[in-house]
């Protein structure tokens, strides 16, 4: 265990309609406050966002900077961009040119903070388990989803199987049941696969079906929010562990 009490604070960038990056990122850190010292505090600046369309997405990815600028204000120590889709709808390889453009905004205001995303975790979390090959959960519809599969193959992951749920408004994303995907995962290929993806999205709510999928399918299973943590963790320098996060969260 940790012997640092301090709390870490930890500043979130929400679309405005999400519910679920405030409820499911806190869940794993606070079950993992159980077993490390490591206490946290969650922080967090909205961008406007109803539906999930291409058009809106970039308006509110516009609006991120204010985010940035303004959760540097409380002298967070790490900031994490909830929304996947939002980056994978710009160009291939943009969570990289994001998140420079979200920390040069903390530096400008004087407090430099570290920026991860979520879709750069979703990416980085499947390289650091080796996945070659994944079959992958989205909420989005089906031309936006194509562009969340076209983002992970062009970082060198091959996408064997999707399912597009096709929910275009971010709160009814927020009201799946967060128990199924625990069967939907059984409509995809998963021959020969190395990972499964639950949720490509930090708003739909998959956290108590992670590990379910991996007792019943034997392959390991992250999700846009589970891959956050394991950055957000790994950004502070702590041990990325947290019960009920899966194969990725587990400690080695």
């Amino acid at each position: 265990m940790t012997s640092n009490n301090s709390y870490r604070r930890i500043g979130l960038i929400v679309p405005s309609s999400n519910v679920t990056m405030e409820t499911e990122i806190p869940a794993l850190l606070r079950a993992r406050e159980a077993i490390f010292s490591d206490r946290f505090t969650f922080h967090a600046s909205r961008m406007r966002m109803k539906n999930v369309s291409k058009e809106e997405l970039e308006r509110m990815d516009d609006d991120s900077l204010r985010c940035a600028a303004e959760l540097s204000d409380a002298a967070v120590e790490v900031q994490a961009y909830a929304c996947l889709v939002a980056i994978m709808s710009r160009g291939m390889g943009y969570h990289k040119v994001s998140q420079q453009r979200l920390y040069d905004a903390t530096v400008a205001n004087g407090l430099p903070t570290p920026i991860v995303s979520s879709a750069g975790a979703l990416v980085d979390s499947l390289h650091a388990m080796g996945a070659k090959k994944v079959s992958i959960i989205c909420p989005y519809m089906k031309p936006l989803t194509r562009m969340v599969v076209d983002y992970i193959e062009s970082e060198g992951i091959e996408v064997q199987d999707f399912m597009a749920l096709e929910i275009p408004n971010n709160l009814d994303v927020a009201a799946q049941d967060p128990n199924a995907p625990a069967e939907l995962w059984r409509k995809l290929d998963v021959t020969g696969i190395d990972a499964i993806v639950a949720s490509a999205c930090v708003q739909m709510p998959s956290l108590p079906a992670i590990e379910n999928i991996e007792k019943a399918s034997g392959i390991p299973t992250i999700s846009a929010a589970v891959a956050t943590t394991y950055e957000i963790l790994k950004t502070l320098n702590l041990e990325p562990v947290a019960p009920g996060g899966g194969f990725l969260l587990t400690q080695r």
